[in-house]
């Protein structure tokens, strides 16, 4: 399954994220892919909105993972850029995340997508200056089990 959006300002892009959210389940992963700076962080804000959580959000690119228990569901919040090697995932218990009952969001997914179960939802932002400087086109698939 493949759903496209687009959007034009920020405020769009949460809301796509905050929807997204609202239908999200226990042990459900979501992998957010986008170059740097093209809203993925502004797309969580709105997903973890969605979820009910009311800490402040922010990219968990030097602490790897933000947990926020405040929502109606665990929110674990994944940046593995800055990753070298499956290995460190191992390290920090990734598969208690992934295979829990709260919700993940992996930023940079595709870095170890051998890691990633089957049916995880793919995000993948993009930007296309033709269209406008807020412009985002927003794609989501899903598989679904293997």
């Amino acid at each position: 399954m493949e759903k496209v959006w687009e959007t034009n300002c920020p405020q769009e892009t949460a809301a796509i994220g905050r929807e997204m959210a609202e239908y999200a389940k226990p042990g459900q992963i979501f992998c957010l892919s986008g170059d740097l700076g093209v809203g993925k962080t502004v797309w969580t804000k709105g997903f973890a909105e969605g979820l009910g959580v009311q800490e402040h959000v922010t990219s968990p690119t030097f602490t790897i993972v933000n947990e926020y228990q405040d929502g109606r569901l665990p929110f674990y919040h994944f940046d593995v850029y800055r990753l070298g090697s499956e290995e460190e995932l191992d390290d920090i218990g990734y598969e208690e995340y992934f295979f829990g009952q709260g919700v993940c969001l992996v930023e940079w997914a595709e870095l170890f997508s051998d890691l990633i179960p089957s049916d995880a939802c793919w995000i993948t932002i993009e930007k296309d200056f033709a269209k406008g400087e807020n412009y985002r086109k927003i794609t989501v698939r899903q598989e679904g089990k293997a």
